[in-house]
């Protein structure tokens, strides 16, 4: 493919009467879209949980694919240019950290984008260390790209785009993963890099209130998915945007700032108190890595005490690589500890041992169930209803419930779906729903508001207190300070991430 030239330079996109229906789809993802972007120009995304915004970028990035199943209307152009011969000239960070992750040094996978598009040598690893540092990715540049976090993988896709010196940026949920400071580090080394180049921008973003200060444009589109008209529901500066259509953006599931969508509250707040303990540990040391002879493991995270109780929350924050995940996984019963106890107890055990990690499947999603961070990595089944009804069938259950969660986080219209075609905030609400229809006594979830807009956002926070209600006890790995206090119960902050010397995170607990 020929190397575009000027793709430093900012891009006009025009999109015209363009639509999109995915393969084994009834509905469109986007129908009769009309959209024009000057060039530079900084635009918002906003809309509705699967409105079409990551469609969009995906078809602007021209990544799409050559699916033959799906239907295609109207036209997408890159300064005039059909999308396909412009591929040089566009950026695309996407939701799934490990989508963008190509090779195992962070320094080579930050140049890979700039070395595909011819630039020199030297120019590129110029760019590569700065780069780095301008979104906080602080490591050596022959650091391991598998051993980074999720919201660590975050920053290094963003990195490796701002090395490409794009004409058109497109970030679909760029600071989702990552920690309040990590927020704002990669929002103004966003900022900084349009400055520099003055590149066009487009922004998916679910929570107004981070881009409003780099900005100059909201576009908000409408659910065609849910059967509406579809295209452009409001379009304009910012601050008009905001005032003229604030209420009907809230009801629509924005975020707009000052908006707090109202939330089922905990029937009861129990304490410790007749509250059976499930699952407890003492001097945890986690880690993703195996020892080699000559070279131990360096844990992610050491945690002094753990108890999880019934019907009790436990909420697991810290900075990006301080080993949220991977604690979780290691109390999921899917990573071994590196040292120390841990211990499933009765009624969670119930005859099959105390060590989650030597039970058999069946077992053990039926006692715990466990959300990973990218949806995709637990996803089985052709259709959603399928993956719904997976684990009910494997645990010789009724299947009354399936439709229930369907209704409830809002996927009925997407029941004969394919699991991979829905969009970023469709998949976690997927992969929350699957492990609720096995109805396990403890549920571990990794960033389970990851992607979601203010209505679903609510929804899945009311299932949760239900369910808290009723005695499943919740650890969840979450940047998310409202939902934490929705759900209420303890707080457990890892410190720094481990640095490179061995130095082990600290950790503490808080009642709340």
């Amino acid at each position: 493919m020929a190397i575009v030239q000027n793709r430093g330079a900012p891009v006009q996109v025009s999109v015209r009467g363009w639509g999109w229906q995915h393969s084994g789809r009834n509905n469109q993802a986007l129908h009769g879209l009309d959209l024009e972007i000057s060039p530079g120009e900084r635009v918002l995304l906003l809309g509705p949980s699967g409105a079409g915004k990551s469609t969009l970028l995906h078809a602007l990035a021209g990544v799409l694919g050559d699916d033959e199943d799906a239907n295609e209307m109207g036209e997408l152009l890159i300064d005039g240019r059909p999308v396909h011969e412009s591929r040089g000239r566009t950026g695309l960070m996407q939701q799934d950290p490990d989508a963008q992750v190509v090779l195992s040094r962070i320094g080579d996978d930050v140049a890979f984008g700039a070395e595909n598009l011819a630039v020199p040598r030297e120019e590129i690893w110029r760019r590569v260390p700065a780069a780095l540092e301008s979104v906080g990715l602080n490591l050596p540049l022959d650091h391991s790209s598998s051993a980074l976090s999720g919201g660590q993988k975050q920053r290094l896709g963003l990195a490796g785009i701002l090395a490409m010196r794009p004409g058109l940026l497109l970030l679909d949920e760029p600071t989702a993963n990552l920690d309040p400071a990590g927020v704002v580090e990669v929002r103004d080394a966003v900022r900084r890099s349009l400055d520099e180049t003055g590149a066009t921008l487009v922004v998916v973003e679910h929570r107004v209130s981070v881009w409003l200060e780099v900005v100059d444009r909201i576009v908000v589109l409408a659910p065609a998915a849910l059967g509406e008209p579809g295209g452009v529901l409001f379009d304009g500066p910012p601050a008009t945007v905001l005032a003229q259509s604030r209420d009907l953006l809230a009801k629509a599931g924005i975020w707009v700032p000052g908006h707090v969508p109202e939330v089922r509250a905990r029937i009861t707040n129990p304490s410790d108190a007749g509250r059976p303990l499930l699952l407890e540990a003492e001097g945890l040391a986690v880690s993703r890595t195996k020892g080699r002879k000559r070279r131990p493991v360096v844990p992610a995270a050491v945690v002094p005490s753990v108890q999880v109780r019934a019907g009790h929350a436990l909420s697991v924050t810290g900075l990006n690589g301080s080993g949220k995940s991977t604690l979780a996984l290691t109390l999921a019963g899917l990573l071994a500890p590196v040292s120390g106890h841990l211990a499933a107890l009765e009624p969670l055990a119930r005859g099959a041992g105390p060590e989650p990690l030597k039970w058999r499947g069946r077992d053990l999603i039926s006692r715990i169930g466990t959300v990973f961070q990218e949806p995709e990595h637990q996803f089985v089944a052709g259709t959603v209803r399928d993956e719904l009804l997976f684990a009910p069938r494997l645990l010789g259950r009724g299947e009354d419930t399936v439709d229930e969660l369907l209704v409830r986080l809002r996927l009925e219209h997407l029941a004969d779906a394919n699991p991979f075609t829905l969009s970023g905030g469709e998949k976690r609400r997927l992969s929350v729903a699957t492990v609720l229809a096995a109805s396990p006594q403890l549920l571990v979830l990794d960033e389970p508001t990851f992607g979601q807009d203010a209505n679903t956002w609510a929804e899945l926070a009311s299932l949760l207190t239900e369910l808290l209600d009723a005695g499943t006890a919740v650890v969840s790995v979450t940047h998310d300070a409202a939902f934490s206090a929705v759900l209420g119960g303890d707080r457990l902050v890892l410190g720094a991430p481990a640095d490179l010397t061995g130095a082990q995170a600290a950790t503490k607990v808080a009642r709340r």
